[in-house]
């Protein structure tokens, strides 16, 4: 990832910069802006795709609230932006106007060809070191998808899928996920 400002800043001057530009996201890390490009077709599927499972899963159970790629401040000078944000409902008042100002209970990253090292191992350590109890790691190209849990600080794997089987990842363990509509189907 791109590392392109100059001069740290803290997460709330960060926030306060307020949207990104058209075609980047930006994120903060360790105090420095950092660019990524806007997501590809195989990512943006497949983050909507997943995420119409898991809403429908948390309304129908009205488990708490499902956000996708909002700020979410995990140290004073980091501001990371996850795929997908999942509180539980008794967490929701960690939901600010402007940001998620303390760690979700799980982080959703779908892998991009610029985004692999990022999600494995920066944000792998971020959300870990950060106390994100779950974090799943859905990969489009591979089309694999993992889940971890956060015990005694450090991630376990707990779950794995592959291809078209049905995997069923914590916190949501009744939600049946079949793979197979996950993945971006090929354009003609």
């Amino acid at each position: 990832m791109p590392i392109v400002s100059t001069i740290k800043m803290t997460a709330h001057q960060f926030i306060e910069l307020g949207e990104d530009p058209i075609g980047v996201r930006l994120e903060l890390v360790d105090g420095r802006i950092a660019v990524t490009p806007s997501q590809f077709p195989d990512h943006s599927f497949v983050t909507i795709a997943l995420a119409q499972f898991v809403v429908t899963y948390i309304l129908h159970h009205d488990l708490g609230r499902l956000y996708g790629g909002v700020n979410t401040l995990f140290s004073p000078t980091d501001v990371r932006r996850p795929d997908l944000i999942y509180f539980q409902k008794s967490r929701v008042h960690l939901v600010g106007p402007n940001a998620m100002e303390g760690p979700p209970d799980l982080c959703v990253e779908i892998l991009s060809p610029s985004s692999e090292t990022i999600d494995k191992v920066d944000k792998f350590e971020q959300y870990e070191a950060g106390g994100v109890a779950q974090y799943w790691i859905i990969d489009p190209a591979e089309r694999t998808a993992r889940a971890w849990e956060l015990q005694n600080g450090k991630y376990i794997l707990v779950g794995e899928g592959r291809g078209e089987e049905i995997v069923h990842f914590s916190p949501f363990v009744d939600l049946a996920i079949p793979l197979a509509k996950l993945w971006h189907p090929p354009t003609q």
